[in-house]
């Protein structure tokens, strides 16, 4: 499926930023969460042709002001750069990250937030030795009073469509 959505972006040459799959609240039904930069005439027709795929239920654009979203980034440093004047300690305060874990061989510092705000926390930990950094792509809920999918999946069921035909019915 990933393979199948992928490729209708592929074929209209749109990078994706960043691609995050999850369980959704609904037994059985799974989200993408796809970042793009396009125009929304664009991504109206990106939705319609990712909605054409078999196992996809629905899609929906939305721009960044209608989401709220966050990014996760781990940085793993020597322990012992976190021991050298205090200064990891401090940027670990002053950008509200923590420490996940520590070995007597390294450390590795969480932070949350968006891309702009992992990347500076990078920028000022990479003198210390960053051995290792790696960011999620972006979790986001919309910023409806209600998800569309929930009330999509109703208006299916007083269709008479129930979740074990989902794929079959669509």
């Amino acid at each position: 499926m990933l393979n199948q959505i992928t490729s209708v972006f592929t074929r209209r040459h749109i990078n994706i930023e960043s691609l995050t799959t999850s369980e959704s609240a609904i037994e059985g039904i799974h989200k993408y969460t796809i970042v793009i930069m396009c125009t929304k005439e664009e991504a109206d027709l990106l939705v319609r042709q990712v909605e054409k795929r078999i196992d996809v239920l629905k899609a929906y654009s939305f721009s960044q002001d209608e989401i709220i979203y966050q990014e996760i980034a781990l940085y793993k440093v020597p322990t012992a750069a976190l021991f050298e004047g205090n200064e990891i300690e401090k940027l670990v305060r002053q950008y509200g990250a923590r420490i996940l874990e520590m070995t007597s061989e390294y450390a590795v510092i969480e932070k949350t937030g968006h891309k702009i705000e992992t990347q500076e926390l990078f920028d000022k930990l990479d003198p210390y030795g960053v051995t290792q950094f790696t960011r999620s792509g972006r979790v986001a809920v919309n910023k409806l009073k209600k998800e569309p999918l929930n009330n999509y999946l109703r208006k299916l069921e007083r269709n008479g469509v129930t979740p074990d035909n989902y794929t079959t019915n669509q």
